[in-house]
């Protein structure tokens, strides 16, 4: 079974030989600095440089093991076509919005539309051209930026979170106009060749907004994304959430995504329990990617897949500096699990 093809029955529901090693890329960056060494591709030229961004998922793919393919590096693509200056870091930073957009929620008339055809947005696009090229048994997934989080890259997030509470129309206006641009880069990136969508919010977490304000304002949001692409393209979603998911509660049920996938602080039971009938992915700890040794990453590996995940991946952005080593455990654990029924 080709890395795509495990991938996408996983995502339909179905049960694949084994559950594959995914990082989708976007928040989920998969790429780190002895990747970037070893194929002489490095950030921040990557982040503008299709060529460059291609080699550089292709070699997390090739040499860390990650049975995906994804981009972008970043979650500041949409928020700079919007018109948010960004600094975009050095070889151990991913890219940050410098200022605000907006001074206030209201100020919609300061954003642009995000233009596909040029800048970032294009490098993104013509990097997924080159990999459908170039490996074809790899899926690519699209990863774009939830509304909350593109949202309070546009804006100073506590004037946002005030809004919440305060001026609920400004925040579903910002909501839809984000969701708009997100579709509009997502689309692109589909029509290139991307396989499937991951959907990333860690600004929409239950510990921030709690539980009544992803009901409002979060949830009819993503799920008008993820089945835009269901219903547009039949392309499958992944919705990432950060921080403790706990405390959404029964909320996380009325996703209407594909795969959901949580941060380290929630069990794979808890987030059976939580979402059941939906692809289960996560969930390993990205402090441990990082500092831990390969033999204890491979039992954290071993215990998600004894717990039924569906689809293993980290539970969070791996950081730059993590060893490849380590990622080859996590990737070795799961090809040696016992095939399924």
């Amino acid at each position: 079974m080709t890395h795509k093809e495990r991938l996408l029955k996983a995502l339909g529901g179905e049960a694949p030989d084994r559950a594959p090693f995914i990082c989708p890329g976007g928040m989920m960056t998969m790429v780190v600095t002895e990747v970037m060494e070893a194929v002489g591709c490095f950030w921040p030229e990557a982040h503008l440089d299709p060529e460059k961004m291609a080699a550089l998922t292709l070699g997390a793919n090739r040499l860390a093991g990650i049975e995906n393919l994804g981009i972008p590096f970043c979650m500041t693509v949409e928020a700079e076509a919007m018109g948010a200056p960004i600094d975009l870091g050095h070889k151990e930073c991913e890219p940050r919005v410098t200022r605000y957009v907006m001074d206030k929620m209201e100020e919609l008339d300061r954003l642009t539309f995000i233009d596909v055809t040029k800048g970032r947005a294009k490098t993104c696009v013509t990097a997924v051209r080159i990999l459908k090229e170039q490996s074809k048994e790899v899926p690519i997934i699209a990863s774009l930026t939830g509304p909350v989080s593109l949202a309070t890259s546009l804006v100073d997030p506590l004037l946002y979170y005030r809004a919440l509470r305060l001026n609920k129309e400004a925040v579903h206006n910002l909501n839809r106009l984000a969701v708009k641009n997100a579709l509009a880069f997502g689309d692109a990136l589909v029509e290139a060749g991307a396989d499937a969508i991951c959907i990333a919010d860690p600004s929409a977490t239950g510990d921030l907004i709690g539980r009544a304000a992803f009901d409002e304002f979060v949830l009819p949001c993503i799920n008008m994304m993820t089945e835009h692409f269901r219903g547009r393209y039949g392309k499958p979603s992944i919705v990432h959430i950060c921080g403790d998911a706990k405390r959404l509660g029964a909320v996380l049920q009325g996703l209407s995504a594909e795969a959901v996938s949580v941060d380290s602080v929630v069990g794979i039971p808890n987030l059976q329990s939580m979402v059941p009938g939906k692809v289960t992915m996560g969930n390993i700890s990205t402090f441990a990617l990082e500092r831990g040794e390969p033999a204890k990453l491979a039992k954290m590996a071993q215990q998600c897949l004894r717990h039924g995940v569906d689809i293993l991946a980290p539970a969070c952005g791996i950081s730059p500096k993590t060893p490849v080593k380590n990622i080859l455990a996590v990737a070795e654990a799961a090809v040696q699990a016992p095939e399924r029924a």
